[in-house]
């Protein structure tokens, strides 16, 4: 079955892509004359995702107003006055996405899909009797700009490991994903990281990773966000696979 409801994480200061994000936040960034954020909603809703969450605290009021503007999904802004990060924000948002699995978004994240529409491919290969988490990822080897070592090894099943030191992980995460309540179990009270949950799922043998076999841009400067505009203008996309 596939997840009903989603958040869409959209609270980040984007520092990384200033001064484009002096006065705006980043989610509301355009690509190809539309803003992150309602690529990222579009995509969910075309999922079939009737609820949404979006969080907000940089240039909260410019978030909102954006959220106002779209008739579906049916969208829960959640003001953030102190900033919460992203696994924090998702804890407050719990009771907002109910006691089933859910789909959590990066709202920087910008993918086109293979086949068959990454977020339905998703939904089929996740198991809740195995998994609290399963995360896209992308080859970091086709990933143009900085990417550091790496974000995850993965085993013939799928499930996730960090790399070790001096490792280099052969994929990085994509920023979209399916979490299970049950992750949430040992997280803390305040702002954290998701990574923190997906230490206790490396741990617990139930993160898994799903390969996308589309598109996606690694959104993190302002010369990536110039470099997907032009290769999306030009026609020019690589494929990862």
């Amino acid at each position: 079955m596939s997840p009903k409801r989603a958040m869409v994480l959209a609270a980040g200061l984007g520092q990384r892509m200033r001064p484009l994000t002096e006065t705006t936040a980043k989610p509301l960034l355009t690509l190809q004359g539309r803003s992150l954020l309602d690529q990222a909603l579009d995509r969910l809703e075309e999922q079939g995702i009737a609820e949404a969450v979006v969080n907000a605290h940089w240039h909260a009021e410019k978030v909102a107003r954006a959220v106002a503007a779209r008739s579906s999904p049916a969208i829960t802004l959640q003001q953030e006055e102190t900033l919460l990060e992203t696994g924090g924000g998702v804890t407050r948002a719990l009771p907002l996405l109910g006691p089933e699995p859910f789909f959590v978004v990066n709202g920087d994240s910008v993918w086109l899909d293979g086949p068959t529409p990454a977020l339905a491919r998703m939904a089929a290969a996740f198991d809740p009797a195995q998994m609290d988490a399963l995360l896209l990822l992308v080859r970091a080897a086709q990933v143009e700009g900085e990417i550091g070592r790496g974000d995850f090894l993965m085993d013939p099943l799928g499930r996730l490991r960090r790399p070790k030191e001096r490792e280099l992980a052969p994929y990085v995460f994509a920023g979209v994903q399916i979490l299970t309540p049950a992750l949430f179990a040992a997280a803390p009270a305040g702002a954290f990281s998701l990574n923190r949950l997906y230490d206790h799922g490396i741990e617990a043998g139930r993160l898994f990773g799903l390969v996308h076999d589309g598109v996606w841009f690694h959104l993190s400067a302002p010369e990536d966000l110039e470099r997907a505009e032009a290769a999306l203008h030009a026609g020019l996309v690589k494929a990862l696979f």
